[in-house]
């Protein structure tokens, strides 16, 4: 039985791995998550662990490099398999409004200077993700992680991107860390058979992704401080593809819960 939870009030996906993001209207949501979220990272050269991409957990400053799409002839050393999805970016605008190729020498240069290490710009055809390929968080959630933390300003409340959730929530009933009652049951985006539709894996940990103004990538380090004081360090949930489809700003958000044993 599907009951309605709420609505999606936002879409964000991120096509280069901790850097900018952008927030859609609608998108498609395909087996491997949203079309064109995480498809790029920068790889540490000389790292050789099982994750050695470059994010702005360790280099803050990623978050002010937005990825672009320009004309499709002045792409940079762009690999032919890429060239076949309109949905990755050609360029990066650096913090200082220059248009850098995404795979040219000048951008990998730029942010290897800034880390203190070579780094090169790599793409995953299902992308890089840390646990699944879809997160989801209520803004209720986020507005009390703001009040708990004390960063409220001007009645905006906490910047939901410091999250960098790829579908946010609006709640019918606003309360706050509802998302834990939902892992291992469904959310369907709209009703009906052919609605797309995510199974929730597991609750997301946080890690000092949450600090990071995503204007000036300044630190506030009370705000992971407050989830872990509160909430264990877990704020919103991560899932899986069940059903693939179009997603959309305004669609009813409905949960088939988990069956209890």
């Amino acid at each position: 039985m599907l009951l309605e939870i709420g609505q999606v009030e936002a879409i964000f996906r991120y096509p280069v791995k901790s850097m900018a993001g952008e927030r859609l209207e609608a998108t498609e949501l395909g087996w491997h998550g949203f079309i064109g979220d995480r498809r790029l990272a920068l790889r540490r050269v000389n790292d050789r662990g099982g994750f050695p991409f470059l994010t702005a957990s360790k280099l803050p400053q990623m978050v002010l490099y937005a990825p672009l799409r320009r004309g499709d002839n002045a792409m940079g050393e762009l690999p032919t398999q890429i060239l076949s999805d309109g949905e990755l970016p050609t360029h990066v605008r650096t913090p200082d409004g220059e248009e850098l190729p995404l795979f040219g020498e000048e951008l990998a240069a730029e942010i290897g200077r800034l880390h203190g290490a070579p780094v090169e710009m790599m793409q995953l055809k299902h992308g890089i993700f840390d646990e699944a390929s879809v997160s989801v968080i209520a803004l209720e959630t986020i507005s009390k992680i703001g009040r708990l933390a004390g960063l409220g300003f001007e009645g905006r409340g906490l910047d939901v991107r410091r999250f960098r959730p790829n579908v946010l929530v609006r709640l019918l009933r606003p309360l706050p860390f509802q998302e834990d009652e939902w892992v291992g049951g469904l959310l369907s985006f709209g009703e009906g058979d052919d609605a797309p539709m995510i199974s929730v894996t597991m609750r997301d940990e946080r890690c000092a992704m949450v600090n990071i103004d995503p204007d000036s990538a300044s630190l506030a380090p009370e705000v992971m401080k407050a989830v872990v004081r509160e909430r264990q360090n877990y704020a919103g949930v991560y899932g899986t593809v069940t059903r693939i489809g179009r997603v959309a700003v305004g669609q009813k958000l409905w949960l088939k819960a988990a069956v209890s044993s």
